[in-house]
C-alpha cells in the first residue's frame, strides 16, 4: 500500500513522522517545498505520478484570527485546495484521509457534538473548513475526515508550547476559563490515523465522518494550570499567580466557540481506539522537550 503524506513539516506532518509506519507500508512525506496545495496543477501531477492508495492530508490554513482578513487564502487552501484534491482522488481511486476542525459547529451546545449534529460555523475559518469537508463528499471519492480540536505536540505552535514560553518571564498570567473542550495529543490523532490506515489494509470501508479528541473535557485555565504544574515539578520557570478570566475580556477578530467537546465514541469503537491520559502525555511532552 502506498500512502502519501502532504503538510509533513507541520505539527500532525512530524507527529505522523514518528509513527514509523514506513516498515510497513510505502510511505512518502512531502511538505510545501515539495509540493503546494494551492499549485492545483503541481498537486494533481503529483497525485497522478505518485498513485497513493491513500493521501493524507495534513496541510491547512489555520491562523484563525488572520482568516478574518486574508479570506481568499483560508477559502484556497482549506476549501479549493481541498476540492481539488477529492476530485483527484476520486479519478484514481484514492482514499483521503482529511483533517478538519470543531469551528465548524457554533459551541452553542450542552451536550459533546455528534458527527451529524447541525453545524454553524461563526468564524472565516470554521466556514473555509466546512467548505472543505462538503467538496470531499460531493466529489464522490472514499473519504474518512477527521475534525479534531485544540491540538498539541513537542512541534509546532500550539497551547502547550506557547504559555511555557510566556511563563518564563511573568510573575502572573491570565487564562481564558470559559471556553470548554478535549486537547488532543498530536500523536494520539497520528496513531489514530494510522489505526484507520490499518483497517482500510484489512479491507475495512467505514467511511465518513469521525470525530477525535483528547478524552479529558476542561477549560483552557484547566489546561494551563496542569502544564505549569507539571513544569514547576521538574524545575522549569512558572508564573507564580495563574488567573481564570472571560474570554470577553480578550478582543480577538474571530469569533471562537464557548463548547467545543466532540463526541469521540463512533471512531473509538470503529477503530478500536482510546487516547492517552492528559497527564501522561503532558508529562512526556516535558521530557522531550527539556530533557
Amino acid at each position: 500500500m502506498k500512502i502519501l503524506v502532504i503538510g509533513s513539516n507541520g505539527q500532525l506532518g512530524k507527529c505522523l513522522q514518528d509513527q514509523n509506519f514506513r516498515k510497513k507500508y510505502s510511505v512518502k512525506f512531502a511538505n510545501k517545498n515539495d509540493v503546494d496545495v494551492e499549485n492545483f496543477s503541481q498537486l494533481k501531477n503529483t497525485l497522478l505520478k505518485n498513485k497513493p492508495h491513500i493521501l493524507i492530508n495534513a496541510s491547512g490554513y489555520t491562523a484563525v484570527d488572520k482568516a478574518e482578513t486574508e479570506i481568499d487564502q483560508a477559502y484556497s487552501i482549506n476549501h479549493l485546495a481541498v476540492k481539488n484534491m477529492a476530485e483527484i482522488c476520486k479519478q484514481i481511486d484514492c482514499i483521503l484521509i482529511h483533517i478538519s476542525t470543531d469551528y465548524v459547529f457554533d459551541g452553542k451546545s450542552k451536550t459533546p457534538y455528534l458527527e451529524d449534529d447541525i453545524t454553524n460555523p461563526q468564524s472565516v475559518y470554521g466556514m473555509s473548513k466546512l467548505k472543505g469537508e462538503q467538496a470531499i463528499i460531493d466529489s464522490s471519492c472514499k473519504f474518512f475526515i477527521l475534525r479534531t480540536s485544540w491540538v498539541y505536540s513537542e512541534y509546532g505552535n500550539n497551547f502547550l508550547k506557547t504559555i511555557l514560553k510566556i511563563g518564563k518571564n511573568l510573575d502572573s498570567v491570565s487564562i481564558v476559563s470559559d471556553q470548554i473542550g478535549c486537547p488532543t495529543y498530536g500523536q494520539d490523532l497520528a496513531s489514530g490515523i494510522l489505526s484507520i490506515i490499518n483497517h482500510s489494509y484489512l479491507g475495512g470501508k467505514s467511511y465518513g465522518i469521525y470525530h477525535f479528541t483528547g478524552n479529558e473535557i476542561c477549560s483552557w485555565y484547566d489546561f494551563a494550570k496542569l502544564i505549569y504544574k507539571k513544569a514547576n515539578s521538574i524545575g522549569i520557570t512558572t508564573p507564580k499567580n495563574i488567573n481564570p478570566v472571560a474570554s470577553s475580556n480578550y478582543i480577538t477578530d474571530a469569533k471562537r466557540p464557548h463548547f467545543s467537546v466532540l463526541d469521540t465514541s463512533k471512531f473509538n469503537k470503529v477503530f478500536d481506539f482510546s487516547s492517552s491520559k492528559l497527564s501522561d502525555s503532558v508529562d512526556g511532552i516535558l521530557t522531550k522537550i527539556f530533557s
